[in-house]
């Protein structure tokens, strides 16, 4: 299953492209340690092992056979955190929260082992004495010691952490996202940020990338109420309806919660919620998102939308929706299929921004904003991975 290693018969774990055996692919999780990271670790397991169906994985229908991605028992995961609550603890607690079903987190405990005994302590930490350079030194060398010691053809960095503020104009040291962005650069990795964090999107980061031909992806996973967003839209739009205003309400608690009752936090989260009707409708509508933190919700959310919009001879109408949804079971699958969409480009040579993965982000890099023509240029990429080199 995931996480396990193969062995060969001198005890050593095999080499990628030993004949018989399939490469091994590496998940490096920034926020390894928190329920998104937690429950792809005991998703993939479960998945791999037959104990349930891959149900949210876009990468396991049909459209995708054929595409040669990684399977899914030839991933192995570690990451950063500054938390040091185990995995398997930690899927405890999300099967007390309801996230996780009852009976997983005993039955993937030796894969959520194996993922916490790769995670490394990350960074800034309080009073942190390394510098910048220290920092991302640091990282790229247990990215390199996690991709040598377990044998691995390629690691994918995946940023799951909590949202940062964006960072001042006048700021002196890099945000941690971009910390650990530089060192997956540095190391030869791969990159997605699925948060509304910098990440990457700095001219020396992203120059950087493209100098040692790393593909990437991001950002801010697309899970909820953006989605709906996506697909709302394109409607009124297609339709020739007039949106007037568009408000939103979002409640939610667990960590994500209690990063986003930071005004800043939320200001970096609500930019990407706003830019997919910006670019759909070619204006930006009356209204705004709120982001309240309720703590008892843990990893469940609730998001309202209010859209006002006008008909045939100025007639007004309203459309209300409601969405409820628990975060980390929406958000783990599109992780899972972003790490195997984004090692595979690495493997057939791909570089620079995948604007093709945009169906999975609010903020994408480049590409239309309604879904429909986003899953359009999704499947359009899974044609080139099947093409031959």
């Amino acid at each position: 299953m995931a996480g396990r290693q193969p062995v060969t018969n001198d005890g050593n774990a095999s080499k990628p492209g030993t004949a018989g055996t399939t490469p091994r692919t590496g998940v490096w999780f920034v926020g390894a340690r928190g329920s998104v990271a937690t429950t792809a670790v005991a998703g993939c397991a479960a998945v791999a092992a037959g104990l349930h169906p891959p149900t949210g994985m876009v990468t396991e229908t049909a459209p995708f056979d054929g595409t040669g991605l990684p399977p899914l028992t030839s991933l192995v995961f570690g990451g950063h955190d500054t938390v040091d609550s185990p995995l398997p603890k930690r899927a405890e607690l999300l099967t007390e929260a309801g996230v996780l079903p009852h009976g997983l987190a005993p039955a993937v405990r030796a894969e959520l082992q194996a993922a916490d005994e790769e995670i490394r302590l990350g960074g800034p930490l309080p009073d942190e004495p390394r510098s910048d350079e220290e920092l991302i030194a640091d990282f790229a060398a247990d990215l390199t010691s996690f991709r040598v010691r377990n044998a691995l053809a390629r690691v994918v960095v995946v940023n799951v952490s909590s949202t940062e503020p964006l960072p001042a104009p006048d700021a002196v040291r890099l945000p941690p996202s971009s910390l650990y962005a530089a060192a997956a650069v540095r190391a030869g990795c791969p990159y997605v940020n699925f948060t509304p964090s910098t990440g990457l999107r700095t001219p020396d980061l992203t120059e950087a990338a493209a100098a040692r031909a790393l593909p990437h992806a991001g950002r801010d996973g697309k899970t909820g109420q953006t989605l709906l967003r996506a697909v709302l839209a394109p409607m009124f739009v297609q339709r020739a309806l007039d949106v007037r205003a568009w408000s939103g309400t979002n409640l939610l608690g667990g960590g994500d919660g209690a990063a986003l009752a930071d005004p800043a936090a939320a200001a970096a989260k609500n930019a990407g919620k706003e830019r997919v009707l910006a670019d759909t409708l070619g204006h930006t509508p009356q209204g705004e998102v709120h982001i309240d933190d309720v703590p008892t919700l843990g990893d469940w959310k609730t998001a309202w939308d209010h859209i006002a919009f006008d008909g045939f001879l100025g007639t007004r109408m309203i459309l209300q929706t409601t969405w409820q949804g628990c975060d980390s079971a929406l958000a783990a699958p599109l992780v899972l299929d972003l790490a195997r969409l984004v090692a595979r480009a690495h493997e057939r040579g791909m570089s620079g921004a995948l604007g093709e993965l945009g169906f999975y982000f609010k903020d994408p890099d480049g590409g239309p904003a309604g879904l429909s023509e986003q899953y359009t240029a999704l499947l359009s990429f899974a044609d080139r991975l099947r093409e031959p080199h």
